[in-house]
């Protein structure tokens, strides 16, 4: 198993835009913070859903990270979102779980929670392990 932290882990652009905080790992769920930005608001001035499923392909992502040992990783094959509520500017925690795992795929399932505690959406990855290179 890996030990992630935002100090020894590569934080991609997209990451830090997403302002990802790393939580932590209790063996079976992810724990992730987001700061949803004012510049990700729609003309509702809510959070736009496409930032909204890019916190939780990263969340999955990373879920996934968490229990490989550092020598794999992973690549979306398929991301089911789910909106719930509109999310609002501020925190966002989202809680990342391995549904299923075989020797070249993963399922994992996120939810994204409000600062709250109203979880506004949900999604269901499919991804494909891979050894790095």
């Amino acid at each position: 198993m890996t030990e992630l932290s935002e100090a020894s882990a590569d934080v991609p652009p997209g990451a830090q835009l997403l302002g990802r905080e790393w939580l932590g790992f209790d063996g079976e769920i992810t724990s992730i913070r987001f700061e949803a930005k004012p510049l990700f608001t729609n003309r509702h001035g809510t959070i736009q859903g496409g930032f909204l499923a890019a916190m939780l392909d990263s969340a999955t992502g990373l879920g996934a990270l968490a229990a490989l040992p550092a020598t794999q990783t992973v690549v979306t094959k398929t991301l089911a979102t789910r909106f719930l509520k509109p999310a609002r500017v501020g925190p966002i925690t989202a809680k990342a779980k391995i549904i299923s795992q075989t020797g070249r795929d993963m399922i994992v399932e996120a939810d994204l929670i409000d600062a709250e505690n109203v979880t506004v959406a949900t999604a269901t990855a499919e991804l494909r392990i891979l050894d790095k290179r």
